[in-house]
């Protein structure tokens, strides 16, 4: 005897149960589900998502209010249709969330670039790779080979983000920029460092000429700076990069060091 009963169509139940987790208040319970289940489902999902969200950006949730908090971890959950099935990679799909889906006037105008920075801190103290040893000797490095550890990040930003708290929030980007390099020392603890325009394009030029000499790096730093003596960048830049490699955020080697770097993000 044949089964009379009507086929499920599977796929667009599963629409309609994601639909209503994600945004209840747009979206009708599925036919057959009772509305506590699924006020459970949605509670548990929502709140392993903002979870995740608080742990990795918690001066943000800091500089919002609760309603504002909810309502932008809200808007997340309910309009961002993540590429991974990994909670660990939230907070790179929020990131990429800010920068382009996100459109409200009423934000604070470095939303993205302190979400950004937070992200990064916490890329870097998971990234699964290690700290490239420096040579054992340091003091004639011009033709030895300059490296930026695959553990430090270069960072610019139109925002201070290193500084601003609950008590410092601005709201218009100051004339200069913030750049900063994101790194993790011998220990594993993540720390950040101020770095000059100079250093910053410094490692730049390292970062986009894996092998390069350091007189090779400085020489270019030079050449992009003619208001500034040649001698004088190379001097200081060798004194800056002693104290890089001090810190291990640079490397400077006899040869090319290659590190198996998953985790490295553009």
């Amino acid at each position: 005897m044949k089964n009379s009963s009507p086929k499920v169509d599977f796929k667009a139940k599963q629409q309609e149960f994601t639909a209503y987790i994600r945004n209840p208040s747009s979206n009708p319970i599925p036919l057959g589900l009772k509305k506590n289940r699924m006020l459970m489902y949605r509670e548990l999902f929502f709140n392993n998502v903002e979870g995740f969200l608080v742990g990795n950006f918690p001066v943000i949730r800091r500089l919002l209010n609760d309603e504002q908090w909810l309502a932008l971890a809200q808007d997340f959950f309910a309009n961002h249709h993540s590429t991974t099935p990994y909670f660990v990679e939230i907070p790179e799909e929020f990131i990429n969330y800010l920068q382009n889906e996100r459109h409200n006037l009423e934000d604070l105008p470095f939303l993205l670039e302190l979400a950004h920075y937070e992200w990064v801190e916490m890329a870097v103290s998971i990234a699964k790779t290690s700290i490239i040893a420096n040579a054992d000797d340091l003091t004639d490095i011009l033709n030895k080979i300059l490296q930026v550890s695959p553990l430090a990040w270069p960072l610019a930003y139109s925002f201070p983000v290193h500084k601003i708290s609950p008590q410092f929030i601005p709201l218009t980007a100051p004339t200069q920029p913030s750049f900063l390099v994101v790194y993790r020392d011998k220990n594993d603890d993540v720390h950040f460092l101020e770095i000059t325009p100079v250093t910053y394009r410094l490692l730049e030029i390292a970062q986009e000429n894996n092998g390069a000499t350091v007189e090779a790096c400085l020489l270019q730093v030079a050449q992009e700076s003619p208001t500034i003596a040649a001698e004088q960048i190379i001097n200081t830049g060798l004194q800056i990069l002693h104290e890089l490699a001090k810190k291990n955020i640079v490397a400077i080697t006899e040869q090319v060091c290659q590190v198996f770097n998953p985790d490295r993000f553009a």
